[in-house]
């Protein structure tokens, strides 16, 4: 084993620098993917008041079967305005207000109507196809907690319990700087000896997803000046991510001309593969991550390290990748140094979800990589992890 931390251990020495960025209030049609800092209460009962779960006749249960009156109709949003007799039925629309006196509601099709009445053949329980008041949630009650990320479907949990807006973490800005002299941004014919700069795309987008404000990334040539002046800028931001130039190379610039700005190392070389020479470093407040610039091992870092920072930063509870058990699809072998990470394909079987490693594996490969569903974790060892075997994986989409 090499001296260097596991990316577990090295997220451990990231965490414990983040101090969660201040709190503001969010209305909710603007809160999905925002991270809740207050657990959030409903304000109403849900269903506010006892509502029909369809279209049918509000009546009372002892009258059926029999033929009853009919005296109303009642529209969702118009609730009747005195209370169901003995012997009466009222017509009552999906979502509607069951009326006083009534307690249960019979379908439309279970019903004989006329103009002036209906005909039940059938006794009908007592509660039957009524929604009760509060059977969602009561007033008071949780419906989010602190530190959980609002999706969609929680969002309109909120809303439909009365829920204005949200007290959430702020989102953190992020810089994105790309190093690299053979770099060219696409859209331009590309020049001898040069790449098409991809990595700040991707990393952009995995960290906007994390809930990032982010810029656009900068691209800077392989000098010293152009360094400074990137690295200055990104550091007026909560976060720094930088992609190349951290490896020992005449042109990997970052660490040093990042010392003479003032960034504290926290480490430089996490035990995984892909992935080793990411570097973590603070200024002040600023996170600053060194990413490699092979495409997978970026990735790999923003994954492991980045992602769970950004998180961290809004407050969420538990911030860290969110591993799956799986079965390994195909025999692969251990690196005896390294836990490895590698890219598989998501097979979902009867019995679970079977993982089955991409053909190719190098870190420079970022297009066959993209097809890969999933990072499966190989922790370092001797020997084979055969086919069938529990593993862990970590889902890419």
């Amino acid at each position: 084993m090499t001296g260097l931390p596991t990316f577990d251990d090295a997220l451990d020495r990231v965490l414990e620098r983040i101090t969660p960025l201040a709190a503001e209030r969010v209305a909710i049609g603007e809160a999905a993917g925002r991270v809740l800092v207050e657990t959030a209460r409903a304000q109403v009962d849900l269903p506010p008041f006892h509502s029909s779960a369809m279209d049918g006749y509000a009546i009372r249960s002892t009258d059926t079967p029999g033929q009853l009156r009919l005296s109303a109709r009642i529209a969702a949003g118009s609730p009747s305005a005195r209370s169901l007799e003995r012997g009466e039925a009222m017509g009552i629309a999906t979502g509607g207000v069951v009326p006083e006196g009534a307690d249960a509601v019979v379908p439309l099709e279970r019903v004989a109507a006329s103009d002036d009445s209906v005909t039940i053949e059938a006794p009908v329980p007592v509660g039957a196809n009524v929604r009760p008041q509060g059977g969602d949630v009561r007033a008071g009650e949780v419906v989010a907690r602190a530190g959980v990320r609002l999706d969609g479907p929680l969002a309109g949990a909120l809303a439909a319990s009365g829920v204005a807006e949200v007290l959430c973490g702020r989102q953190p800005h992020v810089a994105i700087v790309a190093t690299g002299s053979e770099l060219q941004r696409p859209g331009t014919p590309l020049a001898p000896g040069h790449v098409y700069e991809s990595n700040g795309v991707m990393l952009a987008a995995m960290l906007r997803a994390a809930g990032a404000v982010v810029d656009d990334a900068l691209v800077v040539a392989d000098d010293r000046d152009g360094h400074r002046r990137a690295l200055e800028e990104g550091l007026e931001r909560d976060v720094l991510v930088t992609s190349g130039g951290v490896s020992v190379g005449p042109h990997d610039l970052v660490r040093e001309v990042g010392g003479e700005l003032g960034m504290e190392q926290v480490f430089w070389g996490v035990s995984i593969r892909p992935g080793k020479p990411v570097f973590f470093a603070v200024r002040d407040r600023t996170l600053v991550f060194g990413l490699p610039g092979n495409p997978v091992s970026s990735l790999v870092g923003c994954r492991l390290l980045v992602e769970p920072a950004v998180l961290a930063l809004q407050g969420a509870a538990d911030p860290r990748p969110a591993f799956r058990p799986g079965r390994l699809g195909t025999e692969v072998e251990r690196n005896r140094q390294r836990d490895e990470l590698l890219r598989a394909r998501i097979d979902v079987e009867p019995d679970g979800v079977v993982l089955v490693p991409l053909d190719v594996q190098e870190s420079h490969t970022i297009v066959r990589s993209a097809s890969a569903d999933a990072l499966v974790l190989i922790r370092a060892g001797e020997g084979v992890v055969g086919a069938g075997t529990p593993v862990s994986y970590l889902p890419l989409r």
